[in-house]
């Protein structure tokens, strides 16, 4: 056994037969994997990675395993895949997302190809099935919903341990107390005691404060918009074979490759991007300024492309001297877990009608962002409201 200090949830002890898969070259790469991507541009400490929210996560696993009682090969099953749960991720997380979705028709889920190069091995070495591995971490199996499910084990720690690094103090969820309080029925059900509701709570709030302050900062989304346009023209547009050679780089091979790419827009991102000279907003139009449900679930990357595109033309400039970023819309915050009270099990929300303030609030902080360098900015504004067709924003709207 190998004990790691670890500085949200203190000692976390890495069982022996985890630690071939702590080694292993897809857990460590996790090493050189921001955990926020480009939040480190607005949030100096943000600097977290990858690697030590799996170790999080495993160790959250393990707590909720033993809390449930379930049988040893099952609780080793679950501890394993909480700790490689994230093994899929491109670089810099979730902003190399969009990229995998669109050009390769993957998630950070879909591990099945890095497990089958030699992980697969280790883990049948200690009677674990990497199937059924796979199954829990996309979601799949009957344990999934301790890794991904309404109070999931990966939540809780990204949330903690993103609060930690950034200073936030959003992101405070009392993680040992809501899983001491998830109990199952004795059909199977993991209902939630009532005891509980309040660290619940904490979770969704959490959940609620920190996507607009952390995780949709207009910051962290420029430098997600600048990336995904420096691979786009490094790989001619988004040429699957080259994508997929990015995806399985780090951090730094990543940023390297585009720094010395034989695209001189990427070059030219990719170095504003390491020196923090940062497009700026043009538009950052609320849910009220644009028709939302054209909107509603986001706009891949090859569209909103097309649409910057049309703003630059109408603008007069280049075509990568305008970057369009429209997100989904939040989807219902919603608790499937039900609560258990000394006289019947209840759904979630007839404990908390506070779900639906914080429904509101999610929407209400929806955001769709058009940006460009900074003497630019009036001319792209003007040219996004035609192209967009937006709401002219008043004095009081506009953000610089």
């Amino acid at each position: 056994m190998k004990i790691i200090k670890d500085p949200v949830h203190g000692y976390v002890e890495v069982e022996d037969f985890l630690l071939p898969l702590l080694d292993s070259p897809p857990l460590q790469r996790l090493r050189y994997i921001r955990q926020l991507g480009f939040s480190y541009l607005v949030y100096p400490g943000a600097t977290h990675t990858r690697f030590e929210h799996s170790l999080g996560t495993m160790f959250l696993a393990d707590v909720a395993a033993r809390r449930f009682g379930i049988p040893e090969k099952e609780r080793m099953l679950v501890v394993a895949a909480g700790l490689l749960h994230d093994i899929g991720h491109g670089p810099f997380s979730h902003a190399s997302e969009p990229l995998m979705e669109q050009f390769l028709r993957t998630t950070h889920d879909d591990i099945e190809r890095i497990i089958s190069r030699g992980t697969g091995d280790l883990l049948r070495e200690n009677g674990i099935d990497p199937r059924e591995l796979c199954r829990i971490v996309k979601g799949n199996h009957r344990l999934s919903g301790i890794i991904h499910g309404d109070l999931d084990v990966d939540r809780m720690d990204y949330l903690l341990r993103d609060a930690y690094y950034t200073g936030a103090p959003y992101g405070t969820v009392d993680a040992q107390r809501l899983i001491r309080h998830l109990i199952q029925t004795p059909d199977g059900e993991t209902v939630l005691d009532e005891n509980g509701v309040n660290a619940a709570e904490s979770l969704l709030i959490s959940r609620t404060l920190m996507r607009p302050s952390v995780y949709f900062h207009h910051v962290s989304r420029i430098g997600e918009s600048m990336f995904q346009l420096a691979v786009l023209e490094h790989t001619g547009g988004g040429r699957e074979d080259t994508i997929r050679q990015l995806m399985v780089m780090d951090d730094p091979g990543c940023m390297h490759t585009l720094q010395t790419s034989a695209s001189p827009v990427a070059r030219g991102l990719a170095e504003r991007l390491y020196g923090r000279r940062l497009y700026k907003r043009a538009l950052f139009a609320t849910s009220d300024q644009v028709n939302t449900p054209a909107f509603q679930n986001g706009v891949p990357i090859g569209t909103c492309r097309d649409y910057a595109e049309q703003i630059a033309e109408t603008a007069g400039l280049l075509p990568h001297e305008v970057l369009v970023d429209i997100p989904a819309v939040p989807r219902e915050l919603s608790l499937g877990v039900r609560v258990k009270n000394q006289h019947a099990i209840v759904s979630f929300e007839e404990f908390s009608p506070r779900i639906r303030t914080l429904n509101a609030t999610r929407r209400e902080g929806w955001r769709l962002g058009v940006y460009t360098l900074p003497e630019h900015r009036d001319a792209v504004a003007e040219a996004g409201c035609a192209v967009l067709h937006i709401r002219k924003p008043t004095r009081q709207d506009t953000l610089f």
